[in-house]
């Protein structure tokens, strides 16, 4: 039975879901808070690559977590200058201030690792090699990260 009627609010929903449970297995089981995680590192990470390849990264994301992703977003301002790891973590830890502390290095790891589990991993590294080094070795690659399944 649908919970919703619509199996395309179903499907996104449920890996929504499936996302969010990956990310509460390292920081605890609080949905609101990985809600946040996720939404805190996707925008810092959108707001650090160039328009094109933030818009193909969007797109590879569910629809929920699309909506989050592209919230709040300005595609006509230049991107962000600040590249380090450090401005990286800073952004992400600004817009966690409103919730129950986390340490911000393992919400960053573990919602690119999010990332690297369910998107296609051709995408995942064109993404990394724009990022600043310091900025992709905050990456978990390799065998602690992929999973992807091709969408039927």
């Amino acid at each position: 039975m649908s919970a919703t009627g619509l199996d395309v609010f179903d499907k996104t929903l449920q890996t929504t879901n499936i996302w969010l449970d990956e990310i509460m297995g390292k920081l605890g089981p609080d949905r609101r808070v990985a809600w946040h995680v996720l939404s805190a590192v996707l925008h810092a990470l959108r707001d650090r690559l160039q328009t094109g390849l933030a818009v193909h990264l969007g797109a590879q994301l569910p629809l929920l977590v699309r909506g989050l992703y592209y919230d709040q977003w300005h595609p006509g301002e230049q991107t962000l200058k600040e590249r380090s790891a450090e401005q990286f973590l800073d952004h992400v830890s600004g817009r966690l201030r409103d919730i129950r502390p986390v340490n911000v290095l393992d919400a960053s790891q573990v919602t690119l690792q999010v990332l690297n589990h369910h998107l296609d991993p051709h995408q995942v590294e064109k993404v990394r090699q724009t990022l600043p080094e310091s900025i992709r070795a905050l990456w978990p690659t390799g065998a602690e990260g992929r999973r992807f399944e091709p969408a039927a």
